[in-house]
């Protein structure tokens, strides 16, 4: 099998620290887009502006034309009816600022690539995987407005749940791949023949359940599902909450109904534990004992802040925080796949 080689220009070094403040700058997105969702901010901007919409308003008239469109969609008569100016641009502020963070991510991803390609400083085979985590990073900004156009529609009054989930997917799945790149140029700074790491079967099931956990999660957002119950372990006294839509199909329950959504979430989360157990193990047998350790962390301070969250009829700070922990365990999984695979 062939080997990945450093050329004489190729600084794998630095192209791992960009990465990984790349890394950085996505997990702090997700976080500010978490409080948008909570907030009810996202659709406070109706419009698609690349780059004018970079600069917010900046006199009173145009702050009273961005009410003016607000007023105009069906959330705003639903949810925000007779809010004033100074409310209204305490929720723009946040969209506004998970937009920003957007573009800079971009920018931070685009630019330095542009560097790094001229300079000749990639190593053989990496090229593509970075225009790849470049490529990336443009669908997640074509799924944000995708997204926000959902809840435009007549009749909406939040983005769609399933737009919702594959915004925030492709966030987390951009994350992994920034940091199992950013591992795969540090160990070839370290050795030059170095080959990429490569999924296990084992890890790519674990990566699998992650992602579908991860999935319901968003859903659990996007359907305000998380206000179904504020009881735990049972559900309003019931382990099984029964559909709350009846008269629908399988799929729609799976996916649309908030009972269903959110007994899915719970329960699917200790299948996830059980997993992240056994990766646990696998890297600390590997003596990779502080991975283990984060796991274990992480995974612990996730599943109380989830059943807090649920017990506190969904406070803004608890549910962002467990936003913030599930990205940073998606990081530190990452890391466990890349070391068991950089082993087989």
């Amino acid at each position: 099998m062939s080997q990945t080689r450093t050329s004489t220009n190729s600084r794998p070094q630095p192209l791992a620290r960009w990465l990984l403040i790349v890394a950085g700058l996505v997990i702090v997105t997700i976080v500010v887009g978490g409080i948008t969702r909570l907030t009810e901010s996202g659709l406070s901007i109706t419009q698609w502006k690349p780059l004018s919409g970079i600069l917010p308003p900046l006199s009173e008239a145009a702050w009273a034309n961005e009410f003016a469109h607000y007023r105009a969609i069906d959330q705003y008569a639903a949810i925000h009816s007779g809010m004033s100016m100074a409310q209204f641009k305490g929720i723009f502020i946040w969209e506004y600022l998970h937009r920003i963070l957007g573009r800079l991510v971009g920018m931070a991803i685009a630019l330095p690539l542009v560097w790094f390609w001229l300079c000749r400083a990639i190593p053989t085979g990496y090229h593509l995987r970075l225009l790849a985590l470049l490529a990336l990073v443009g669908l997640q900004g074509a799924l944000g407005w995708l997204m926000v156009r959902s809840g435009l529609q007549h009749g909406m009054i939040a983005v769609a749940p399933l737009w919702l989930a594959a915004h925030l997917l492709t966030a987390l799945f951009t994350l992994s791949g920034l940091i199992w790149t950013a591992l795969d140029l540090i160990y070839l700074a370290k050795h030059p023949n170095a080959r990429p790491a490569r999924l296990t079967p084992f890890t790519a099931l674990i990566g699998a359940i992650l992602a579908l956990q991860l999935a319901y999660g968003a859903l659990m957002a996007g359907l305000r599902a998380g206000h179904v119950s504020d009881s735990w372990p049972l559900m309003n006294g019931r382990f099984y909450p029964g559909p709350t839509q009846l008269g629908r199909g399988m799929l729609d329950n799976l996916t649309a109904d908030p009972a269903i959504v959110h007994f899915i979430h719970r329960w699917l989360a200790w299948i996830l534990v059980f997993g992240l157990i056994i990766l646990a193990r696998r890297v600390k047998n590997i003596h990779q004992r502080p991975i283990s350790i984060a796991i274990h962390c992480l995974f612990g301070v996730q599943i109380l802040l989830g059943i807090a969250t649920i017990i506190s009829g969904v406070a803004i700070w608890l549910a962002v925080l467990h936003q913030l922990i599930g990205a940073l365990l998606v990081a530190t999984c990452a890391w466990a796949c890349h070391s068991l695979g950089r082993r087989n």
